[in-house]
């Protein structure tokens, strides 16, 4: 339940500064919206990488339980953990690619 309020805590810190700092971040006229769409491409790649060592730690976490309660069931359970991990890490690096897609368009 800490976790959660802390979750609750940083989320609502984060609102708070992104409409205080949507003045500063005023263009002159110029036109376009780079910086906003920077912005995106930064917050993008800040919940991937956020989400997925989430994933990976429960799995990891999870996983290492499983072979201390039945140490006999490690290579069963190694192998399957390590093809999760990678289908997380791969989750993170499109949104990579979709952050560097995003800036390539300013």
């Amino acid at each position: 339940m800490k976790k959660m309020k802390t979750f609750v805590y940083a989320a609502t810190a984060f609102v708070a500064a992104s409409l205080v700092a949507t003045p500063a971040m005023a263009a002159d006229g110029g036109g376009g919206a780079g910086g906003m769409v920077a912005l995106a491409a930064g917050i993008c790649m800040g919940v991937a990488a956020f989400g997925a060592a989430l994933g990976q730690g429960q799995a990891v976490a999870a996983a290492m339980e499983s072979i201390g309660r039945n140490p006999n069931s490690a290579d069963r359970i190694q192998t399957p953990m390590i093809i999760g991990i990678a289908f997380m890490e791969a989750l993170g690096i499109y949104a990579l690619v979709v952050a560097f897609l995003l800036v390539g368009k300013i």
